[in-house]
């Protein structure tokens, strides 16, 4: 009797055994098929495009604060398409009234991010010259040609007075378009948003006065990637 429950027994293992291995392959898959479909740049295109069409509603909601500015390597004289523009939220107006010319050479600070996406819900910061807080006090700053950037981000600088702290949006079309950027950190047709503080400005013929931030970023944590290969 010992005996025959015992291969009964035996029976009843080799029946199970397969399927608790098919139920934990099963949970394994799913577990994996979940972590899949969780993408964050999933139609990122259409997601950028959305995005950048709300910049209209928040100009016409609060036009004093926004500025919305034609690209300089756009026909000036055409209403042309909304992709053509930039627009600008300004978060501090400086008292100066000189603007950089497309030959000078800026000094500036910035923080740039990607739009909005589940993991980072202020936009994936790509780039910075700052970290925490911003401050004119003891921000780090970048020095570089007005002409050195992408086209949305040179347009900003050529409208921006000394002292002006603005955060801009800008089309992929006046970025990195359907390219990557930032050494592949910055997907293609990516909306770009920056803080963008413009400090000083030199001409052809001068140079910048030394920065004497107080703790600068070092170079690891300051790669400039905004320039055009």
């Amino acid at each position: 009797m010992k005996y025959k429950m015992l291969r009964q027994l035996k029976v009843i293992i080799y029946i199970l055994l397969p399927l608790i291995g098919w139920g934990w392959v099963g949970v394994s898959c799913s577990d994996s098929d979940d972590e899949d479909s969780t993408d964050e740049y999933a139609n990122w295109q259409q997601r950028n495009e959305a995005f950048f069409n709300t910049m209209e509603d928040s100009l016409r909601s609060n036009p004093n604060a926004w500025k919305k500015i034609k690209s300089f390597t756009k026909d000036a004289t055409s209403a042309g398409n909304v992709t053509d523009y930039i627009y600008a939220h300004v978060l501090t107006e400086g008292s100066s009234t000189v603007s950089p010319m497309y030959t000078d050479t800026v000094r500036i600070s910035y923080r740039g991010r990607l739009i909005p996406t589940a993991s980072y819900p202020e936009g994936y910061v790509f780039d910075q010259t700052y970290t925490g807080s911003f401050s004119w006090q003891t921000t780090s700053v970048s020095d570089a040609s007005v002409s050195g950037f992408v086209d949305g981000f040179t347009t900003a600088l050529l409208y921006m007075h000394i002292g002006d702290r603005w955060r801009i949006y800008i089309p992929q079309q006046l970025g990195y378009k359907t390219s990557t950027g930032g050494n592949g950190v910055i997907p293609a047709y990516s909306t770009l948003t920056f803080d963008l503080a413009l400090i000083d400005i030199a001409t052809s013929d001068h140079q910048l006065p030394k920065w004497n931030a107080w703790q600068p970023l070092t170079a690891e944590d300051n790669p400039v990637i905004l320039f055009l290969p």
